[in-house]
């Protein structure tokens, strides 16, 4: 169930954390991060993708108030979204890499497909 898992942190700190990873994927197209972070970031990035697919005033106003970045928040709309316009979900991959040195946790790569 997506937005259930609480990531070991408050809800304020664990919200900005997310807020971030979204906005950092939707502009650079991909980031490495662990599993259970990137299942989560997988949920929002495609709520976000399917307000700019919408492309309404009030899905802009929804997005902003999401994303951190407002540049970030044209690209959504006038690059990514209209790139899956013919598509119903799963807009985003997860890729394992492997366990992390420091602490040996679950790595992935989630990117844009």
């Amino acid at each position: 169930m997506p937005g259930s898992r609480k990531l070991g942190r408050p809800t304020d700190h664990r919200q900005a954390m997310l807020r971030g990873l979204v906005t950092y994927l939707l502009e650079n197209g991909k980031i490495e991060t662990t599993v259970t972070r990137a299942k989560e970031v997988r949920a929002m990035a495609d709520r976000m993708i399917t307000l700019g697919k919408e492309n309404t005033l009030h899905s802009r106003r929804q997005a902003l108030a999401y994303v951190t970045k407002e540049d970030v928040v044209k690209k959504l709309f006038d690059e990514i979204a209209p790139k899956y316009e013919d598509k119903n979900g799963g807009y985003t991959r997860i890729i394992k890499t492997g366990p992390r040195r420091g602490d040996a946790a679950e790595m992935c790569i989630i990117e844009l497909v």
